[in-house]
């Protein structure tokens, strides 16, 4: 028997995408052909992640290890793929959950690799991103929509970027289980479940409607599986009317529980969560004055594929997102370049011993800048408010974990070295973290003077511990730089609750 396709396809140009949903856990595998991605390969298992969330933030234990299980066969899948062409993502229960960080680390161990949380307007541009490039570039405005388990996002686009990205804390699980408990269906919790749907919607549906649309799609298993059921029973053709909404739900009121559901096309696992994915799509309908949603075949892990070919082809939507927050808060361009460049040449001489990578060196340079954002609200402090504004930021691109860690490299750039901002991440992110704010401040302390007069390049080198760093200048060059002088003493005295010895000479 000759091989498959996807084992003949050398994992070089293999690539994957993760999609942790609160109802399913999605992985898509494709080989890249003149930069797009070819599906060869798509695996789902409906772990419903967020039916285990306890209200402390909390996941209950058999629902942590069904999501381990799912994780493990995954990570079978794509072993043989590098890690710079894989990209995981956990969505809306991930955002939810509080005090799991063991979870998260042996969800990472059992996937084979690194699991990013998603905000929520990240979760939408990424889904749009998906959707648009499974659709026909024909110019129209979109409005796109995907219900999830935990989370509901409404997104306006045109071509292949969005212009509007909205998401609301209200899925098909999370409405099941509240106002279906049981699966015990009657028309007051279905008319409460939509009317709680449509509050939520009400502040963003006048600004979705201004916008406008041509063309509204959906991406969602509520979504597809809506449009499936309505086209058997014979309410529709693969289009969600109205018309064919409104039968459908006189049909599942009136059934009662859904053990009882009996519908032609709908499928066992998704049961439990239709009530609630319907009274959603019903509220959207309403709220926004649908007409009719149309089916699309991409989602949040096509987007992903999408979103990392762009890393790897040097298109990373990242870096010009935080060129443009940076433009727009009026950051000093040229310092920042010069801040960034130092930085980044220490960072080479340095990466191989530290054990640092491309991942980190990006965080660097992000971090170099936008290190004095916070002028633009103080001088007083300013790297309190700069880490304020980078965390709390819309930085397109960027998961939740790199958004807060260029954020704590923004705080730890001047004054002391306060290594209680840094509880919030594993000690080996600690360790990464602390080493990067060293080179970050060496490059912010050399160009103090904001390029008044020329500064050496000085020679680096490590001392007898991987922590000793040596910054060593040209004969009399320190002599004749006594302000450049003392800022390097400061750093030296500051490095060492940092636990570094930093020797300048």
């Amino acid at each position: 028997m000759s091989p498959s396709i996807e084992e003949t396809q050398p994992a070089s140009s293999s690539l994957a995408a993760v999609d942790l949903g609160s109802n399913s856990f999605h992985m898509v595998v494709a080989r890249e052909s003149e930069g797009q991605p070819v599906l060869i390969d798509r695996l789902r298992d409906r772990v419903g992640l967020a039916e285990g969330l306890r209200k402390d933030g909390g996941i209950e234990k058999k629902f942590k290890d069904r999501a381990l299980d799912c994780l493990e066969r995954f990570g079978q899948r794509i072993a043989g793929i590098p890690a710079a062409r894989v990209r995981a993502v956990g969505t809306a229960t991930f955002r939810a959950a509080h005090g799991v960080s063991d979870f998260h680390a042996h969800a990472e161990k059992a996937l084979g690799h690194r699991i990013e949380i998603l905000g929520g307007r990240e979760e939408a541009r990424l889904i749009y991103l998906g959707v648009a490039h499974g659709l026909a570039g024909d110019g129209e405005r979109r409005l796109v929509i995907d219900i999830g388990g935990a989370s509901t996002e409404c997104i306006i686009g045109v071509g292949f970027k969005s212009q509007v990205e909205e998401s609301l804390k209200m899925g098909c699980v999370t409405f099941s289980r509240e106002y279906f408990p049981g699966g015990h269906i009657t028309k007051k919790a279905f008319n409460a479940a939509t009317m709680e749907a449509r509050r939520q919607l009400e502040p963003i549906a006048n600004v979705l409607r201004n916008r406008g649309w041509e063309q509204a799609v959906g991406s969602s298993g509520t979504v597809h599986a809506t449009a499936q059921i309505l086209a058997q029973n014979g309410w529709g053709d693969g289009t969600i009317t109205a018309d064919g909404l409104g039968s459908l739900v006189d049909e599942v009121v009136k059934q009662k529980s859904v053990d009882e559901l009996d519908l032609s096309g709908l499928k066992d696992d998704r049961r439990k969560v239709l009530p609630g994915g319907i009274a959603i799509v019903k509220a959207l309908f309403k709220e926004l004055r649908l007409e009719e949603l149309h089916t699309s075949p991409g989602a949040l892990r096509e987007g992903l594929l999408h979103d990392l070919l762009g890393r790897l082809h040097q298109e990373d939507v990242r870096t010009g997102s935080v060129v443009a927050f940076g433009t727009r808060l009026g950051v000093d361009e040229a310092q920042a370049s010069r801040v960034m460049c130092m930085a980044t040449e220490l960072f080479d001489v340095v990466q191989g011993v530290w054990d640092l990578s491309s991942e980190h060196r990006d965080l660097l340079l992000w971090a170099a800048s936008l290190h004095a954002v916070g002028l633009s609200v103080s001088y007083s402090g300013y790297h309190h408010h700069g880490a304020y504004l980078v965390e709390n930021a819309d930085l397109t691109g960027f998961s939740k974990e790199d958004q807060r860690r260029v954020a704590e490299l923004v705080h730890l750039h001047r004054r002391r070295f306060r290594m209680a901002y840094l509880e919030r991440e594993t000690e080996p992110w600690q360790l990464i973290l602390r080493r990067l704010a060293l080179l970050l401040r060496l490059g912010v302390a050399l160009h103090r003077g904001r390029g008044a007069g020329k500064i050496e390049r000085p020679s680096v080198s490590l001392g007898k511990t991987k922590e000793h760093l040596k910054v060593t200048f040209s004969d009399g060059w320190l002599d004749a730089h006594p302000l450049t002088r003392a800022d390097l003493e400061l750093e030296s005295d500051l490095a060492r609750e940092a636990g570094f010895i930093l020797s300048v000479g």
